[in-house]
């Protein structure tokens, strides 16, 4: 993990800054950007969500996905975590603190579309960062790999119904044309696209893909940073107001990483997972794709939207958080592999 990535938190609040500030001198110069769209497509948000996802699914090989029957236990763990529960526990929790609990602190009519955010922020387990994570907590690099196929694979069918079933429970209005077309721009094109590209690419040789990797890489979080500067520039003025809404939104995510990570671990142990498998497990159940939920959020809700505001919280709290999970998991290994000894 390089400094950079591990220093993503203060990046992102560097952005906020950043952002807000430019959203207060030049107002002009945002309005110029949210009004290049095609379609409920903002043009240049979309192009840096292209840089964001393709770097991050160039990583990824289709071909290991023979290997899941490896490791079937530890799937069917993050397969059941990350469809069956994390996205519902998110729509619980968001529901819960900021549609009850927290409402009254939050600005007026906007509960339901930071809810709307969380609930797309946890719809789609990640994919890069996993590798991140599970290298740092010497996971099975094949367990990790055939997992992270698989999950991409049902993306493509399960995000859009499943984000339509959550936000309809929620009584949020779901603009499903825009809803599809953003899993065809934003997840079906992509995959497709790194796919022949990463095909192109090791025709030339390993060395070409990981020389290509290095250089996108750097690219990559330069994008997420950029849309970020451009997503507070648009909220600038209801954060100055509200400082207290990002803490709040804050709560539910947390809630549900530590959450999931436990419940994914603790599976894993009860099913005499070995720990290499068990702890990348408790990592890909409780991350998100984040990068997606921001594109998802702006494309559905817009860019001055509590939902992409709260995609934008889960970037926030992404890297400490998870760096915590990998030191839990890593402490606890030989009371894991007690029990399954």
């Amino acid at each position: 993990m390089s400094n950079f990535e591990r220093y993503l938190s203060v990046w992102v609040g560097l952005c906020i800054f950043v952002g807000i500030a430019l959203g207060h001198m030049l107002p002009g110069v945002f309005s110029v950007i949210a009004s290049a769209e095609v379609a409920n497509v903002n043009l240049p948000v979309a192009a840096l969500i292209w840089l964001m996802i393709v770097p991050m699914l160039l990583k990824i090989d289709f071909g290991s996905l023979y290997k899941v029957r490896e490791h079937w236990r530890g799937v069917g763990v993050t397969l059941f975590i990350n469809w069956a529960v994390k996205p519902f526990s998110m729509a619980l929790l968001g529901t819960l603190f900021l549609g009850y609990l927290f409402v009254s602190l939050l600005p007026e009519g906007q509960s339901s579309s930071y809810i709307a955010g969380l609930i797309l922020l946890a719809a789609a387990p990640c994919t890069a960062m996993v590798f991140v994570w599970s290298n740092l907590c010497d996971g099975d690099p094949n367990f990790t790999l055939s997992q992270v196929a698989l999950n991409d694979v049902l993306m493509v069918f399960l995000f859009a119904p499943l984000v339509g079933l959550l936000l309809g429970v929620a009584s949020i209005t779901v603009p499903w044309a825009t809803l599809l077309l953003s899993v065809v721009l934003y997840i079906v094109v992509p995959v497709l696209v790194a796919q022949v590209w990463r095909r192109a690419l090791l025709m030339r040789g390993q060395d070409a893909l990981q020389r290509t990797q290095q250089v996108l890489q750097p690219l990559s979080l330069l994008a997420l940073l950029a849309t970020l500067v451009m997503l507070f520039g648009f909220q600038g003025e209801q954060i100055l107001k509200q400082p207290l809404v990002i803490a709040l939104i804050a709560v539910p995510i947390l809630i549900q990483v530590y959450l999931n990570a436990g419940l994914a671990y603790w599976l894993s142990r009860r099913f005499g997972v070995a720990w290499c498998v068990a702890a990348p497990a408790a990592l890909i159940g409780a991350s998100n794709f984040f990068e997606l939920a921001v594109a998802a959020a702006i494309s559905l809700f817009g860019l001055n939207s509590g939902a992409a505001l709260a995609t934008v919280v889960g970037v926030l709290v992404e890297v400490p958080v998870m760096l915590s999970v990998v030191r839990i998991v890593k402490g606890t290994r030989g009371w894991y592999e007690r029990g399954i000894a």
